[in-house]
């Protein structure tokens, strides 16, 4: 899809304009796929504000063996079909030679099945589900770690830390909400506690009064949400106003202080408990381009970095190996690349060795801090 930045705030938009005045000359296309508009749109500026740094950086410092990179912007909203229609626009008309994306698992799986065809190198930064790394695709990487890995963070912190006996576990029915829901399901049974309420609701949804009696008159100690900030939010205040003070834990897609908008305050998010890798804002090996997002008014929060790190994976995959994207595929499995982040290496499957999942809560002013 080509950039268009009418659908943009105004400080992406002239770093849309910055990247296509490299088109003429660039050889490297890289697409970032990911949803630029809908109720999860902020994920998607996180992922093109990080990436519009990332390439600005590298080609200010030469770019990849003094060819610039261009970015080219896909807009899936997290809709399953939307991204296949990205992902051919990305192979068929832009013929990018590796992407940064897509942030939704329900996007990145079907899409992910285009890119592997055409034998593009593929980054998630966001995606989740075990699923995707698990197909046997040779240029699919995570620069995330996997439900799997997340779920028993939080089953652990929900029995050690909050010695909680009861748990309601709420999930969005999409791929990645149900996954990880099912992913701290499976931890939390595997340590003997069995959930006193599984049960789904629909993404887009608002009004889950109904579902909240229903979890109110259980008296779970804690709920655990597997979803994104556009139902977490109402949930958590619809619990709230409700008189359900159970503890309220979800995961990496509720990493963003819209998540307080959505919620209606932060009267009704603060002690909300999330699971998500450690702050990559604490990492020194960031802090120069940290300070660059700062100082233009921008806070890297969520998947801003992530981002970013992808960028620099896929230049020094290609730097290492050539326009070759199986040999740079194979590089990436064998070196491990310096970001933003710190040292990132992966496995045979494209996922991170290390995964680095932590738990976070959200304060009375709004903010989420590690704990």
């Amino acid at each position: 899809m080509s950039l268009k930045s009418n659908l943009l705030p105004l400080p992406i938009a002239l770093l849309s304009c910055l990247t296509t005045a490299f088109y003429a000359q660039a050889d490297f296309k890289i697409g970032v796929a990911g949803p630029f508009t809908g109720p999860n749109a902020t994920y998607g500026a996180q992922y093109w504000k990080g990436a519009s740094q990332a390439a600005e950086d590298i080609n200010a410092a030469g770019g990849i063996k003094g060819e610039k990179i261009v970015l080219v912007q896909g807009d899936d909203a997290c809709e399953p079909k939307q991204a296949v229609a990205v992902a051919n626009r990305m192979v068929d008309e832009s013929k990018v030679s590796a992407v940064v994306g897509h942030f939704c698992s329900s996007s990145t799986m079907p899409a992910s099945e285009v890119y592997d065809e055409a034998g593009i190198l593929t980054i998630t930064p966001g995606s989740t589900n075990p699923q995707i790394t698990e197909r046997d695709m040779k240029g699919m990487f995570r620069m995330c770690g996997r439900d799997d890995q997340q779920g028993v963070v939080a089953a652990n912190y929900i029995l050690d830390t909050l010695k909680a006996k009861n748990v309601a576990i709420i999930h969005d029915k999409d791929t990645y909400g149900q996954g990880l829901a099912d992913a701290t399901k499976a931890a939390l049974e595997k340590r003997g506690t069995k959930a006193v309420l599984y049960e789904g609701l629909s993404r887009g949804e608002k009004d889950f009064n109904a579902l909240v009696t229903k979890i109110g008159a259980l008296k779970p100690d804690v709920v655990y949400f597997g979803g994104c900030h556009p139902e977490a939010g109402p949930l958590v205040r619809q619990m709230r106003e409700q008189g359900v003070q159970a503890k309220f834990f979800s995961g990496d897609c509720v990493v963003t202080e819209e998540m307080v908008t959505a919620a209606g305050g932060p009267q009704f998010t603060q002690g909300v408990l999330m699971t998500f890798g450690k702050d990559p804002r604490t990492i020194p090996a960031g802090k120069a381009v940290i300070d660059k997002f700062r100082a233009s008014g921008f806070e890297p929060e969520g998947y801003t970095l992530y981002a970013y790190a992808s960028i620099q994976a896929i230049a020094d995959a290609y730097k290492g190996a050539g326009k070759d994207n199986e040999k740079a595929s194979e590089w990436l499995k064998s070196h491990t690349v310096d970001t933003v982040m710190g040292p990132k290496s992966w496995d045979g499957k494209g996922d991170l060795k290390v995964s680095d999942y932590v738990v976070y809560q959200w304060d009375d002013k709004g903010k989420y801090k590690q704990l």
